[in-house]
């Protein structure tokens, strides 16, 4: 399998590079704005592999590419796989309605997985909130992430996703509350979501189901980027396999 870094000068492409080295994949591009000219290797901090970054996605040629970039590169970069029939493999977060609407139609022409979180943790605490919004649909449910202070978008992707099947499985009409202030009396139909900024925090999510007299709380924690390149890597290995145009998730690659 050869494979492309897109956003490899970024701290999530520098890893993706380091553990895709480290399984012996090989990396036949790297694609970035920034450090254009420099060795992919160097710049992860694993040595020279004579991987050059560029900054010229038009040129993508592999057989799947791992972004972590910003959404308006990432589109670039899907709208030329689409073209190509390049795999994708998409980490990006903070995508708009109509992004996400595009994505799927770059799906059509290509495989594509896209997650807001490859940490296999992370998946199997969606997938546990699945039965617990189910089986707890009369509680109150919020959320809180925590990330470093230089995180772009909020909430986190992984916070939004998880609101998203709290109302999905608890069968409800509810909405998401970003903060409250003020008279600010809980409603029925809300879920509040709060997201915490600061230090180097890598992301902590909380999910709280509270009822009267009792609560549960489903927290994953995340102390080191490496679940989330590996978990994309892993992502990778499966969607070249995968031979079907489509838009696919962390649930089918795992198969949960």
């Amino acid at each position: 399998m050869k494979i492309a870094v897109h956003g490899a000068a970024g701290r999530m492409g520098r890893l993706v590079v380091k553990n895709a080295v480290e399984d012996d994949l090989e990396i036949v591009q790297a694609f970035d704005v920034l450090r254009v000219g420099e060795d992919a290797g160097e710049v992860a901090g694993v040595g020279k592999l004579g991987v050059a970054i560029s900054d010229d996605v038009e040129a993508i040629s592999c057989d799947v590419v791992v972004d972590f970039s910003i959404p308006s590169a990432t589109m670039k970069l899907l709208e030329v796989c689409s073209k190509k029939g390049v795999k994708a493999v998409v980490g990006t977060t903070g995508f708009s309605d109509e992004q996400k609407k595009k994505i799927r139609e770059f799906a059509k022409n290509t495989p594509i997985v896209l997650s807001p979180n490859f940490s296999v943790g992370v998946n199997i605490f969606w997938k546990a909130l699945e039965m617990l919004a189910e089986k707890l649909s009369d509680y109150d449910m919020e959320i809180v992430e925590i990330h470093h202070r230089f995180k772009r978008d909020a909430p986190s992707g992984t916070a939004l996703r998880a609101g998203e099947i709290l109302k999905e499985e608890s069968r409800k009409s509810l909405r998401f509350i970003f903060g409250r202030e003020g008279e600010a009396t809980r409603q029925d139909d809300e879920i509040g979501i709060f997201a915490i900024r600061g230090g180097d925090v890598v992301g902590e999510h909380t999910v709280f189901f509270i009822g009267f007299g009792e609560r549960i709380e489903l927290t994953h924690r995340a102390w080191n980027r490496e679940a989330f390149s590996r978990g994309a890597i892993r992502a990778a290995r499966w969607i070249a396999g995968v031979d079907r145009p489509g838009l696919y998730s962390m649930n089918d690659v795992l198969g949960i």
